[in-house]
């Protein structure tokens, strides 16, 4: 059993899909959460509120991660929200809605992934960095596509890529004060991101390539990730953790 009682949890990404899903779990498992949104604040709010309904704290915050004074407004009033921070989830990012060639993307496409998914990634992690003490713990949602790259999404597999990278840097760097950091890299999970492929006729395409027969749920990703957040997982660190249904077998 995972306990996480008396832990301060910020999840970024929060208001719907794997980020909803996983703040859900931690405050099932005992934390006080704090949920960052850029826009959905109904949503947002219906997540509060299903997670004091059962007797839980939380809070969400808006924000635009992509920007650094917005990032760092963000981790500073979650953690005196929280009275400071043990665990950051930072799930936030996009994934352009269409195939696009490296020779057709313009600077703005390229420019705004980036900035959605490194960026925000970057200025957070950077402010959560100062606040986390011994027994913190860092986990950052990438994808198989950063280590098999994805054609026709080059910005997203580039922007993902760097995010692994950061984990594996921030591993080394960290270690010595007790945080832990590493990644969830899931394959296809059924959310709102993904949904112009999952709702066509792409979709008995994608399960037939996945061994496991299906696509994940945004709760076969949360698992993993509370794992990574949990007292269990303290010896486990600069990890990328692929949960993909056999799809990507990378390592």
């Amino acid at each position: 059993m995972i306990d996480l009682t008396g832990k301060r949890a910020l999840v970024t990404g929060g208001s719907r899909g794997i980020g909803r899903a996983t703040a859900l779990l931690l405050a099932e498992c005992g934390a006080s959460v704090v949920i960052a949104y850029r826009s959905r604040e109904a949503e947002a709010a219906d997540v509060v509120r299903a997670i004091e309904q059962r007797g839980g704290r939380a809070a969400a915050v808006a924000g635009d991660l992509g920007q650094r004074v917005d990032a760092e407004r963000v981790v500073d009033e979650a953690a005196g929200f929280l009275g400071g921070l043990d665990l950051y989830v930072g799930n936030a990012g996009v994934w352009p809605a269409h195939d696009v060639a490296l020779t057709e993307m313009d600077d703005a496409q390229w420019s705004a992934t980036m900035r959605a998914n490194l960026d925000a990634i970057f200025y957070t992690t950077r402010r959560v960095a100062r606040e986390l003490g011994d027994g913190g713990r860092i986990v950052l949602v990438t994808s198989t596509a950063a280590q098999r790259g994805e054609a026709f999404h080059a910005d997203y597999a580039a922007s993902k890529g760097a995010v692994v990278s950061l984990v594996k840097s921030l591993a080394v760097e960290l270690g010595p004060r007790g945080i832990t950091v590493n990644s969830v890299a899931p394959g296809w999970v059924d959310t709102e991101m993904t949904s112009w492929p999952l709702q066509g006729p792409d979709r008995a395409r994608i399960e037939a390539a996945i061994p496991v027969g299906r696509v994940a749920s945004p709760e076969d990703i949360a698992a993993p990730i509370v794992f990574l957040c949990a007292p269990q997982a303290r010896h486990v660190t600069g990890e990328i953790l692929n949960v993909n249904g056999g799809s990507v077998l990378c390592g």
